[in-house]
């Protein structure tokens, strides 16, 4: 009966992280006035009839602060990658020269800063609701435990084990939470 509670432990934990990796993947995405190559993460191009992700037919870097370079393996590549980049619906102008795409990353008004911190927080209340969806079930699990032979005492444990671990991923989430709102409101 241990071992399927800390099994029930461990699936909660692996739950919330997901959560919370989502969440940074999420909030990478999400730009703060300065260029990332990250802020690409997830576009996929046509190469040859299949969908490829961008840093599988490109080099994607920085040039500067506020310049995104993408420069494609192929330059017959650079008309699909403006293509998805367009598509991918980031807010973003790309600009090629035949062989290399620029995307200079325009300053934050003070308006979109706050978009895009409303934007963040909407983020992190997913990440939230994640985490508590993984508790809930971690503790009805937990319940049908005790009705199959779980010891009340032995179940009590393991719920204010899951609530703990709720505590620590709500407040990581929370860090993330700050931090990226620091960064966008920085100017």
């Amino acid at each position: 009966m241990e071992e399927e509670v800390q099994m029930t432990l461990d699936i909660a934990e692996e739950k919330m992280q997901k959560a919370l990796d989502h969440l940074s993947d999420e909030l990478v995405k999400i730009r703060a006035g300065k260029a990332n190559p990250n802020m690409l993460h997830g576009i996929n191009v046509d190469y040859y009839g299949a969908q490829t992700p961008l840093t599988q037919v490109a080099n994607v870097g920085t040039s500067d602060a506020r310049t995104i370079v993408v420069q494609p393996w192929e330059k017959g590549m650079i008309g699909p990658i403006e293509k998805a980049i367009l598509q991918a619906n980031l807010g973003l102008n790309p600009d090629n020269n035949g062989e290399v795409i620029r995307i200079n990353i325009p300053v934050l008004t003070e308006e979109r800063r706050k978009d895009l911190v409303k934007q963040v927080k909407a983020e992190g209340e997913n990440a939230r609701v994640s985490v508590r969806n993984a508790r809930r079930e971690a503790n009805d699990e937990l319940k049908k435990m005790q009705k199959d032979g779980l010891p009340e005492d032995a179940e009590k444990r393991a719920e204010d084990e899951v609530q703990k671990m709720t505590d620590r991923y709500s407040e990581k989430i929370e860090k993330l939470i700050e931090a990226k709102e620091t960064d966008i409101l920085k100017v």
